[in-house]
């Protein structure tokens, strides 16, 4: 494993990248740390590059003047349109999957196959690119059901539908009004899964698997679970839900078996692997695979992780995953995103955010859709801050969190009151 010094690149400008530089700073193998396209928050840590974060040529162009040893990219539009062949190809160092490999959340429809084909448990499902077809198909199934997008959809491209007014109203949503681009062209009609979702991260470098801490993603907007589906509204790790047994059972027969598949499809996963399960009376089943950590369930994880994460990126890289140990801090960590009102419908921009002067002892605030105007802090996203906390056990930590969201403001600010509460049994 390296042990000198590298400059290392970070793709993206949200709240995950703030944590991943959060964290990559504390590395005594950093010699500097640069970001494209960068943030207010991120400039604590890191030289913000003004390349735009689609210009892949205009990232690889800039990594090689800068002696860049590691290329870390943060979301998945990136990985999806093949950033990581591009710099592997001219010999370069990048944490993430290929595109091939990315593939596994680009397309939904190639993801849910890839586990039918290798009896790996999920819902089961129909693809549609036909309007009409999709309508005589919940007709004929009834509700509930679920509809996703095939295509990347920031997260919010599923559709939990308990009526089949509501799926149709989905259906048109996705295949006519095209909210979601091209990519609701093709959609999935899925079996809904009764049961409480929970996320789990592993690294790998295509042979070897390590699991990360579990957390827990809140993906509707309101308390309870209720409204349409976000990004992510919080998130809080560990997640008492994915106990021992039930972790060694998704390892076992999904995590592994998926990896296996990849490998025996051409398309060879290194990276960060994020599984979303859910926890159904059958046992734990897929919901959905991405293809780099999850957001805002890494802030939380990021928070825990006691080891240095640059060389378990680097071995990710260097196909030698099985050399690293992974430490972890005890205790509970939880993220609020505070969001815009409107979100994640439309939502106005520019209001003033104010409690980001201070250092808070119990956690972070990490920037997901902010800018900066001279000395002001202004929103400039549908989520803003992910306010991440710590606390000796989930309790402590819920309480230290939104004690930090206390002091923060903006107009029109919203967030979940409820986020945590599932893992204390409430």
């Amino acid at each position: 494993m390296e042990d000198k010094k590298i400059n290392i690149l970070l793709i993206g400008n949200g709240g995950r990248e703030h944590a991943l530089a959060w964290k990559i700073h504390q590395s005594p193998l950093l010699n500097k740390l640069y970001c494209i396209p960068g943030s207010p928050g991120i400039e604590e840590f890191a030289e913000s590059v003004n390349v735009d974060g689609d210009d892949l040529k205009g990232m690889l162009d800039f990594a090689l003047k800068n002696d860049i040893g590691l290329t870390v990219i943060g979301p998945e539009i990136p990985l999806v349109n093949g950033v990581v062949d591009l710099f592997e190809q001219n010999g370069l160092k990048a944490f993430g999957p290929s595109q091939r490999a990315a593939r596994i959340e680009g397309s939904k429809i190639y993801m849910k196959k890839l586990l039918r084909k290798h009896n790996i448990p999920t819902a089961e499902f129909v693809a549609f690119n036909d309007y009409k077809a999709a309508l005589l198909h919940i007709e004929s199934v009834g509700a509930p059901l679920v509809i996703k997008t095939d295509g990347l959809a920031a997260g919010k491209g599923a559709y939990v539908c308990k009526t089949l007014e509501e799926a149709e109203k989905a259906i048109q949503e996705t295949m006519i009004d095209k909210v979601h681009g091209e990519s609701g062209s093709n959609i999935i009609i899925e079996d809904f899964m009764p049961g409480e979702e929970a996320s789990l991260f592993v690294f790998t470098d295509g042979h070897n698997i390590y699991p990360l801490e579990s957390a827990q993603d809140h993906k509707p907007i309101f308390d309870d679970d209720k409204g349409p589906n976000t990004g992510g509204m919080g998130a809080y790790s560990p997640a008492p839900i994915l106990t021992e047994n039930l972790l060694n059972d998704v390892l076992e027969r999904i995590i592994v078996p998926t990896v296996h598949a990849m490998n025996s499809d051409d398309s060879t996963y290194k990276g960060l692997l994020y599984a979303g399960l859910m926890m159904t009376p059958k046992g734990p089943k897929v919901v959905e695979f991405n293809c780099r950590f999850g957001d805002p369930e890494a802030q939380p994880v990021l928070m825990r992780m006691k080891t240095d994460i640059v060389p378990v990126l680097l071995s990710c890289c260097n196909n030698n995953l099985h050399r690293q140990m992974i430490e972890w801090h005890p205790e509970s960590a939880v993220c609020v995103v505070m969001s815009s009102e409107g979100y994640p419908g439309s939502y106005s921009k520019n209001k003033t955010i104010t409690g980001l002067d201070k250092n808070y002892e119990k956690g972070v605030v990490f920037h997901s859709g902010i800018r900066k105007s001279g000395e002001q802090y202004l929103t400039n996203g549908g989520r803003v801050l992910g306010v991440t906390g710590m606390g000796a056990n989930l309790e402590e930590a819920i309480s230290n969190t939104y004690d930090i969201v206390d002091h923060l403001s903006f107009d029109g600010a919203y967030y979940r009151k409820d986020i945590g509460s599932k893992g204390l049994g409430k």
